[in-house]
């Protein structure tokens, strides 16, 4: 097993000056992480010309911290951006030059006038198939996550996972992320463990839609009820729950912890390791 963080998890810190995208290579190797996950708005937002050279530049920096990238993240929506399927596969070239063997790419977020997902999944898989086999060929797997409200739930992920029908393409299991979609992570990581290439682990605060709205820091899921990002285990997520799951379907990858809560998020992250290592051994 082993355990990475998304440097999405060091957001806040970026944009208050904290730490630069570099800085938080070295300060995951301080807190005792195995390895980093790139982030497309996190560590390329830079020029198309400058993509290649920050790709090097990061990789350089990890290896001198003596971490490797597990993955690297890239927003998408398959069925509304133009000419986006070639724009992820220089994604994928990316990930060759940070050295990570995976890439996780969205879907999309439905279209208007509205389709159901069963309807789209047709062309979804086509381009998702194009992508992954253009990965195939540069040694790269990829995956797509329980992300983005449209296609988020286990149902509809797994019902994407069967029809690409590629061996290359794996799902991501973000054991918080269910909840956008208000659906059970316990049973939702149940459906879709036999199929993961690589998790999540994150928490939420979670309310109701009938209790107070909380207000700053909250967002609403897709029927209405409330999250707030928090550290692992001490939210409403049953994350030692998903990682006996996990573990039971023989998952034996990598981790990686993405936190988007409001507690400082150095601090956030290191305690969220420690409780995640505590319940991964005693799962």
């Amino acid at each position: 097993m082993k355990f990475s963080v998304s440097l999405y998890s060091f957001y806040s810190a970026i944009k208050s000056g904290e730490l630069t995208p570099f800085q938080c290579i070295a300060k995951a190797k301080e807190l005792g992480f195995d390895a980093v996950e790139a982030v497309d708005f996190v560590n390329f937002q830079c020029p198309d010309e400058e993509l290649v050279t920050t790709a090097g530049e990061l990789r350089a920096e990890a290896e001198k911290q003596g971490l490797t990238f597990s993955s690297l993240a890239v927003g998408a929506d398959l069925l509304n951006n133009e000419n986006e399927v070639e724009r992820i596969k220089k994604y994928v070239d990316l990930a060759v030059l940070l050295g990570a063997p995976r890439m996780r790419h969205d879907i999309t977020k439905g279209v208007t006038p509205a389709q159901s997902y069963d309807a789209l999944l047709p062309r979804l898989a086509d381009a998702v198939r194009e992508i992954t086999r253009y990965a195939e060929s540069k040694g790269v797997l990829t995956m797509t996550e329980n992300h983005g409200f449209f296609s988020q739930d286990s149902l509809r992920v797994e019902k994407l996972y069967t029809v690409v029908g590629h061996p290359n393409f794996k799902l991501l299991c973000d054991m918080g992320n269910f909840l956008c979609a208000d659906e059970d992570p316990a049973l939702a990581v149940a459906r879709v463990a036999p199929y993961t290439a690589y998790v999540h682990a994150k928490d939420f605060i979670c309310k109701s839609f009938y209790a107070e709205d909380p207000g700053e820091g909250a967002f609403q899921t897709r029927a209405g009820n409330y999250l707030r990002g928090t550290v692992i285990g001490h939210g409403n997520v049953p994350v030692k729950q998903c990682l006996r799951t996990l573990k039971a379907a023989g998952f034996d990858g990598t981790i990686a912890i993405e936190f988007e809560g409001m507690e400082p998020c150095v601090d956030a992250v290191r305690i969220g390791l420690a409780n995640l290592k505590k319940y991964w051994s005693e799962v």
